[in-house]
């Protein structure tokens, strides 16, 4: 655990409303993420799962939590399996959380080594009606490795066939989208990690400095601040700038360029996720900040635009409209092709072809209704963009909001990003 400790209550209150949720008899099980090989003997380090982190905080391989707010047995309602420390373990793993310890950071009073798994569950599975067993249903996931919970549940399912079995995703889905206000903390400083490096990258970024150079800036501030990179950064000078998810971060920033940064820090398994656009001289050519300008007033007008009850696909609906306003005045579009848009074939997807934003939270896609309405405590990222090839030349600018009773507040407005300030900021470090 890289970050500081996070009081155990937002734990206990995530599993009161998972409760909540659930039907009489129901057991749910919930594992811990696999960790995952490389080459030969090699392994990542492992990534703790969303939904068991959302309900415990535990970051601990093989651990287990099941819920059974109706067994007969009171201590049996509420269990955590981790597990058994041993010398070994200790000597090639490194130290393996205790039963109190595991206690204290995920607030589960019963604490049971991992070997008392499948008797206790045996005995939970005789009286109840229903068992909700996790799997990865994010719209956007690759399915092509078995995860860890869809090994289980093919294992329970063939061991059990006569009991009844039901998705938990879809209930974590709902439950993950709310934000409380110590998981809205926890974004904002990932946010302020995000913005510091940034600010790190204006003092250094000139013409001659090398992607990567950039990107070793931001590894270093986020990592000072007990911060791990969200995702892959995409640091993309001149036409690098036009690939959408450009990871390669191995070539010059030229002078004349804008070289385009998408980064977020994960703190405490949280993510963040900002984009910005930078001249590498430190000016704007005029072209530039026609395009630059006219992408940050999409992003202004969508920010304003964000409130309860709008659903995601109407609000990038309205986006995309304002978009098609904007590649008119830049000489993109002309109004003969603003008169064939439709929402199915939208008149900017030439030069603005990807969507507005998505939920952000535990993962960079964070687990939310796929059409909403946004509600409040819902946290998105705006992200509009505007990408040139044949000029050489790509804008994206992101940001991320917190939708509210009756907006939305954006909780990236100290990060720099009006023109005037950032090549204020540039000349001042230089």
């Amino acid at each position: 655990m890289r970050h500081a400790p996070i009081d155990a209550a937002i734990f206990r209150a995530h599993r009161d409303a998972l409760r909540a949720m659930l039907p009489a008899g129901s057991v749910v099980v919930v594992h811990a993420a696999d960790v995952l090989p490389t080459n030969g003997d090699g392994t990542l380090r492992l990534v703790p799962a969303a939904d068991l982190f959302h309900l415990t905080g535990i970051e601990q391989e093989e651990s287990v939590l099941v819920l059974a707010p109706d067994a007969v047995d009171p201590a049996a309602r509420e269990m955590l399996f981790i597990r058994q420390p041993s010398e070994s373990l200790a000597i090639w793993e490194g130290r393996k959380l205790l039963k109190d310890e595991a206690a204290s950071v995920s607030g589960v009073k019963k604490v049971r080594w991992l070997a008392d798994l499948p008797a206790a569950l045996h005995a939970l599975l005789c009286e109840s009606e229903q068992v909700f067993l996790n799997a990865n249903e994010h719209e956007r996931a690759s399915l092509d490795v078995e995860p860890r919970d869809t090994r289980f549940a093919r294992q329970l399912i063939a061991r059990y066939p006569l009991h009844r079995f039901e998705r938990l995703a879809p209930l974590m889905r709902s439950l993950r989208a709310v934000k409380g206000p110590a998981e809205i903390e926890l974004i904002r400083r990932a946010i302020d990690i995000t913005g510091a490096g940034l600010r790190r990258v204006l003092a250094m970024l000139a013409p001659g400095v090398m992607e990567h150079e950039i990107e070793a800036e931001l590894l270093a501030e986020f990592t000072r601040r007990r911060a791990r990179m969200a995702y892959e950064p995409i640091v993309a000078s001149g036409k690098n700038a036009c690939v959408l998810h450009y990871v390669e971060n191995d070539a010059e920033c030229r002078n004349g360029e804008l070289v385009l940064i998408d980064v977020g820090a994960s703190y405490a398994n949280y993510a963040s996720d900002l984009t910005r656009t930078y001249p590498v001289n430190g000016r704007f050519t005029p072209r530039q900040r026609a395009v630059y300008d006219a992408v940050l007033r999409v992003l202004r007008a969508s920010t304003a635009r964000l409130r309860p009850g709008i659903t995601p696909r109407d609000w990038k609906r309205a986006a995309q409209l304002d978009m098609n306003d904007e590649l008119v005045k830049l000489g993109l579009l002309t109004q003969d092709d603003v008169a064939k848009d439709s929402a199915d074939d939208p008149a900017c997807k030439k030069y603005f072809m990807h969507g507005l934003g998505h939920s952000l939270g535990l993962g960079v896609h964070d687990l939310a209704p796929v059409n909403g309405p946004f509600e409040p405590g819902w946290v998105v990222t705006v992200e509009p963009g505007i990408y040139i090839p044949d000029e050489g030349l790509g804008v994206r600018l992101e940001n991320d909001l917190l939708v509210t009773a009756d907006g939305c507040v954006d909780l990236c407005a100290h990060v720099p990003i009006e023109a005037d300030e950032i090549e204020h900021l540039m000349r001042r470090h230089a």
